[in-house]
C-alpha cells in the first residue's frame, strides 16, 4: 500500500513573517496520519521553516539544488550537501518552470537527481507535457522520455527512494486541471512504463498529480487508483485550503 504525500511547492512566494505565519497556521491544521505531508518554501525562508516544522509532521523540502553535489565556485547555486545541512529532507527536480526558465534539459534534471540522492534528500522528480504534446498524442510518451531519461543515468533502482510528480504543464497556474481520467491515464501508463524495468519497484513508487489542484477537486483526482497524492502550488499557500487537500489524500 502506497502512503499518500500532499507537497506544497510554495515558488517564489513569502515574507519572513507570512512564512511563519502559514507554517504555524498549517501545524494547526487537522492532518491525517496516514498521508506524508511537505512545503517547499523559498531558498531564503528554509532555515525560519526548518525551526517552526521541527517536530512536527511536516517534512521540509527546496524547490532546486545543484548539480553539483559538494560545496564550489558555483556563483548563486546551492547544493544537496547545503540543502541537507540546513534541515530538508526532500527537492524538487525536474519542475517544468525551471525546464522552461532556465532551460534545464534531460541531463542537467538527471544529475540534479543524483546529486540529491547522494545527500541524503528525497527527489520528488517532476515531469510533464505541453498542451502542445498533449493535443498532438503525445503526453505519454513526452514524460516516460524524462522519466527514462534519468533512469538511464541513475539506474532504476534509484526510482525506490524518489517521488515522483506528474504535472502537466498546461495546468500549471492556468486554473485549467487535467480531468481525473485524464490524470489517471497517465498515471497508469508512466507505472506500467516503470514496470518495464522493474515491477515492483513501479508498484511502490509514489506518483502525485500537480495543476491547480484544490480542496474542491482534490477528492475526486486522490481517488484514482495510480493517483498517490499531490504537488500543490497556489492553494498550498492558503493553510485551510492546503489542510482540507490533505485530509482529501487520507480518506
Amino acid at each position: 500500500m502506497r502512503r499518500p504525500m500532499v507537497a506544497g511547492n510554495w515558488k517564489m512566494n513569502g515574507t519572513l513573517q507570512s512564512v511563519a505565519d502559514l507554517l504555524n497556521a498549517l501545524k494547526g491544521e487537522k492532518l491525517p496520519e496516514n498521508i506524508d505531508v511537505a512545503v517547499f518554501p523559498s531558498l531564503p525562508h528554509l532555515q525560519l521553516a526548518q525551526q517552526i516544522v521541527q517536530g512536527s509532521r511536516i517534512q521540509l523540502g527546496a524547490q532546486d539544488c545543484a548539480v553539483q553535489l559538494e560545496e564550489g565556485a558555483l556563483t548563486g547555486e546551492t547544493s544537496a550537501m547545503q540543502l541537507r545541512d540546513v534541515g530538508c529532507d526532500l527537492v524538487l527536480v525536474g519542475h517544468s518552470e525551471r525546464r522552461e526558465l532556465q532551460s534545464e534539459d534531460d541531463q542537467v534534471i538527471c544529475r540534479k537527481f543524483i546529486a540529491a540522492q547522494a545527500a541524503g534528500l528525497t527527489p520528488v522528480l517532476c515531469v510533464g507535457e505541453t498542451l502542445a504534446q498533449r493535443e498532438q498524442g503525445q503526453a505519454v510518451s513526452t514524460v516516460a522520455a524524462q522519466v527514462d531519461a534519468v533512469i538511464a543515468g541513475a539506474g532504476v533502482q534509484a526510482l525506490a527512494d524518489a517521488v515522483l510528480a506528474y504535472e502537466p504543464v498546461w495546468a500549471i497556474g492556468t486554473g485549467l486541471t487535467a480531468t481525473p481520467e485524464q490524470a489517471q491515464e497517465v498515471h497508469a501508463a508512466l507505472r506500467e512504463h516503470i514496470a518495464g524495468y522493474d515491477a515492483e519497484i513501479a508498484q511502490q513508487l509514489r506518483i502525485l498529480y500537480g495543476g491547480s489542484v484544490k480542496a474542491a477537486n482534490a477528492v475526486e483526482l486522490f481517488t484514482q487508483k495510480d493517483i498517490d497524492g499531490g504537488l500543490i502550488g497556489g492553494a498550498s499557500l492558503k493553510a485551510d485550503e492546503f489542510g482540507a487537500i490533505c485530509r482529501a489524500a487520507g480518506k
